[in-house]
């Protein structure tokens, strides 16, 4: 008789199998894994008949825990730059500190999974590409409703996608700190493209010099942050004068 499946206990062999491959290496026996783990080497080949599905399982869960946690970031925000953004660093937050992690089951699966490679890689990309499609649409509505500048979403978007894969493989090869890399990409890259309510209203300064002005005061890293209050005007002449007189 077939053994029920037990979907819990396979995720958590599977996430606990992955960091001792990522310790010892993809060589590591089968039996060593095995008993590394507390569990016999049937029970483990009955749940993952290779390492390319324990591999694929571990990655599998790992992308599902992160979409969970990306959307919800994502949801906090309307403007279609602002959701941008707030992608960009909610996948960084989410691996934060555990980078090498998604490094090694990403090429772990290119080394393990054989002739199912590309079919794996293509069902991921599936997911993603509607994810990139709906973000596209957004921008699109956006330059249609005046919130967002003319720029070509598709190219946007691919952008973001390679910045935010592209640091998360220097974070493991250098450490490399992204908090100024993502000020950098705010300020200079999406903040331009955002239009901010006061410009659709009417009355609002020249592009050029607003996007001067918020270039300099707007606090990079946060979406739609205001800008710093005028400071007051300097005292009149006259009482500048009867300051002159009184140290006369």
């Amino acid at each position: 008789m077939a053994r029920p499946p037990e979907p819990d206990k396979k995720r958590d062999l599977a996430r606990r199998a992955v960091a001792v491959l990522e310790k010892e290496g993809l060589e590591l026996s089968v039996a060593r894994l095995a008993a590394a783990l507390g569990v016999k080497r049937p029970t483990l080949l009955y749940h993952f008949p290779t390492y390319g599905h324990l591999v694929e399982a571990a990655l599998e869960e790992l992308l599902r825990e992160q979409a969970a946690f990306v959307l919800a970031r994502i949801a906090e925000h309307e403007h279609p730059i602002d959701r941008l953004y707030a992608q960009l660093r909610a996948v960084h937050a989410f691996h934060h500190g555990r980078e090498a992690r998604i490094v090694f089951l990403t090429q772990a699966i290119a080394a393990s999974a054989g002739a199912r490679v590309a079919a794996i890689f293509a069902l991921g990309n599936q997911v993603f590409e509607a994810h990139r499609r709906a973000a596209a649409e957004r921008l699109r509505a956006g330059i249609a409703a005046g919130t967002v500048r003319p720029c070509d979403p598709d190219a946007l978007v691919a952008l973001l996608r390679a910045v935010t894969d592209g640091l998360l493989v220097q974070r493991v090869m250098t450490g490399l700190p992204l908090e100024p890399v993502h000020e950098l990409l705010w300020r200079e890259l999406l903040l331009p493209l955002r239009i901010p309510a006061d410009a659709r209203a009417g009355g609002a300064r020249p592009h050029a010099e607003r996007g001067r002005s918020a270039r300099a005061n707007t606090s990079a890293g946060t979406p739609g942050a205001r800008e710093p209050a005028p400071r007051k005007h300097a005292r009149s002449r006259a009482g500048s004068a009867s300051r002159r007189t009184r140290r006369c």
